[in-house]
């Protein structure tokens, strides 16, 4: 007599959550309404584009799912409807500001398998960490350091937040306390600012570049970014801290352990080993390849994918070649996405629709003056960026826009596009505005309505110095009118 079959164990069915259905119900009511509902001239290609790069764009600002999926989803969206050629969808992936990116991650995987991180970071908290004060803005200019060696806000974000995460355990902060939001939001506030100045530092500011010369054939150097910006990145240094310290001002911990703690780890490090001083002979001579752009001319893309292979090079490197190309992908996907909706829009002829929203006659009127006409852009740029919340998809949908509208008018559209990049760069309201502030809500310390108040003061801070570096130093420099 056979066995008596067991019962099949009933499997649990998976109930998707509110957040993901309501995601994707708002991405695909914008996305079918658009396809349906635009004036019947529109040509299918632009339409199509259109509809995609706004259910992309919603789906990155909710995040229902990862940021790379969805950046798959849309490429596949846009095959599927047929709006352009594959060539076009996937012209993104081969630009150098992908590689720049993945370089920067490489770059990054190198460092953090030295002791030279620890090192700096063990060196500036010995110093500086005998306060909260000091802690704090030991590791705020810690990450601006960063920036002349990791490309990418969310790397360096990535590679201080353990450090900010220890240092709140060190002193036993709670997570309601002002002190854990001083040191998160601080974190992500100085991520964001980071890449002001330093043209390989932000993803955006390789776009800039990107579309630039796609449009008007026109570029700025390594120094040339580094030279227009440096006083906004300075300014911004000493009135960010100032916000923040004001926003939370911290409790009474005692830090002299903590202090003591930074003190020996930093003794144990010893002498620099072998790996340290070649890896900062690379990091040396990488940003020495960027600064003499202008004399060389080769793309900051080179220096830094060269640096990669020289860390892992037989003899020359420090570290082996598969511990270097653990990176985040999501971020490659993200940034190659992007940079092919923005081709899409341009072949599709998209983009001429989209500058008609800003071709009516007062905007005209008012972009014919110089003055006036950066004050709109960079209070453009703030405003759009709490719509269009990635900034790789800001740049690549507001900068041709902007390109169109300032060659009407016979304004340089070099120096607004640069406005309005640097201006992109700072997402400091909303959680979703940039990758730094992500990663500090990710730790599951700190909540969206904790930004609020930093985050709008912040804003008004950074529109403020823009506009005064746009109407002093760059005039004095010659570089708008």
């Amino acid at each position: 007599m056979e066995p008596e079959a067991r019962p099949r164990k009933q499997e649990k069915r998976r109930v998707l959550p509110a957040r993901i259905v309501f995601s994707f119900g708002v991405a695909t009511l914008f996305f079918i309404g658009l396809l349906l509902l635009m004036p019947e001239g529109i040509p299918w290609a632009a339409r199509a584009t259109i509809s995609v790069m706004v259910f992309g764009v919603i789906l990155w600002a909710l995040e229902p799912i990862p940021l790379g999926m969805t950046s798959v989803l849309t490429l596949v969206i846009l095959l599927l409807s047929n709006a352009v050629p594959i060539d076009i969808v996937l012209s993104g992936f081969a630009s150098p500001a992908v590689f720049l990116i993945i370089a920067g991650m490489m770059m990054a995987q190198g460092i953090s398998h030295t002791p030279l991180m620890n090192r700096v970071t063990y060196a500036l908290l010995a110093r500086w960490g005998n306060s909260a004060k000091g802690t704090f803005l030991g590791l705020f200019f810690l990450m601006q350091m960063q920036a002349f060696f990791i490309p990418a806000t969310a790397v360096r974000v990535t590679l201080v937040m353990p450090i900010v995460l220890a240092v709140i355990a060190a002193v036993q902060a709670k997570k309601e306390s002002n002190f854990s939001k001083l040191m998160l939001i601080g974190t992500a506030f100085a991520g964001n600012i980071s890449g002001t100045a330093i043209l390989t530092a932000a993803i955006g500011n390789i776009l800039a570049i990107e579309i630039l010369q796609l449009y008007v054939g026109e570029t700025l150097s390594y120094f040339d970014w580094f030279l227009y910006a440096f006083p906004i990145w300075f300014l911004l240094m000493i009135v960010t801290p100032f916000i923040l310290w004001r926003c939370f001002p911290p409790e009474n911990y005692s830090f002299e352990t903590f202090r003591q703690q930074m003190e020996a780890k930093n003794a144990d490090l010893g002498a620099f080993s072998r790996s340290e001083k070649k890896c900062v002979g690379i990091l040396s001579l990488t940003v020495l390849l960027w600064v003499t752009q202008p004399l060389h001319g080769y793309h900051p893309t080179l220096p830094a994918l060269l640096a990669v292979v020289l860390m892992a090079f037989p003899g020359v490197g420090f570290v082996d070649w598969k511990k270097l190309v653990k990176v985040n992908f999501d971020l490659v996907l993200l940034v190659g996405a992007t940079l092919s909706l923005g081709y899409a829009l341009i072949e599709s002829g998209a983009i001429d629709l989209l500058a008609v929203l800003f071709s009516h006659e007062w905007v005209l009127q008012a972009f014919r003056e110089p003055w006036l006409a950066i004050l709109l852009v960079i209070l453009i740029s703030q405003i759009y960026h709490l719509g269009v919340t990635n900034v790789s998809t800001a740049v690549v949908t507001l900068l041709p826009v902007l390109i169109g509208l300032s060659t009407e008018v016979g304004l340089d559209p070099v120096v607004i596009s640069y406005a309005a990049a640097v201006t992109l760069l700072f997402g400091n309201i909303l959680v979703v505005e940039t990758m730094p502030n992500v990663i500090a809500h990710g730790t599951g310390l700190i909540e969206q309505k904790e930004f609020y108040r930093p985050g709008i003061w912040a804003t008004a801070a950074t529109t403020i110095i823009t506009l005064l570096v746009a109407y002093t130093w760059w005039k004095w420099l010659g570089f708008w009118p």
